[in-house]
């Protein structure tokens, strides 16, 4: 288990190839990438900052991964989340997980995804292409898709 938070962009090839070195013991690598878009809203944005409370951003991450692990078979993952202002395409986040079995990976990167979207204290806040800048609010719909995990 890992979790990371840097400012940096990360490699994802990289970071798989790291996790898995003298692996064999592993069947299924299974990745979630999320990128910033241009638009948000049907807006033109120009650049999201991300903020977070470091240290407690941290912890909450590693208890979201630790609850994946105690629901889900799996060998390893990996948590990496950027922040800092970013631009469209700037890759944000990674999910990786690790199984032997391809089903139980698949779960449990969606599971992580659905409770970093909901539980991962981060602030967000979009510039315009005006150059107004606001804060992002929760969605509804992260929400509800948190709530299926009982």
């Amino acid at each position: 288990m890992s979790v990371r938070l840097q400012t940096q962009d990360f490699d994802i090839g990289a970071e798989i190839d790291r996790l898995v070195a003298g692996r064999t013991d592993v069947g299924a690598v299974v990745t979630f990438t999320g990128l910033v878009r241009d638009t948000a809203k049907g807006e033109k944005i120009l650049d999201m900052t991300l903020d977070h409370y470091p240290g407690m951003c941290e912890a909450e991450l590693e208890r979201i991964e630790q609850e994946a692990h105690r629901r889900f078979s799996l060998q390893g993952s990996l948590i990496v989340h950027r922040y800092g202002t970013l631009f469209a395409a700037d890759r944000i986040v990674l999910v990786v997980t690790l199984s032997e079995h391809r089903h139980e990976a698949f779960a449990a990167a969606e599971f992580l995804m659905d409770f970093l979207k909901t539980r991962a204290p981060f602030w967000k806040r979009e510039t315009g292409a005006d150059g107004s800048g606001h804060w992002v609010d929760a969605r509804e719909a992260d929400d509800e898709a948190t709530g299926r995990w009982g």
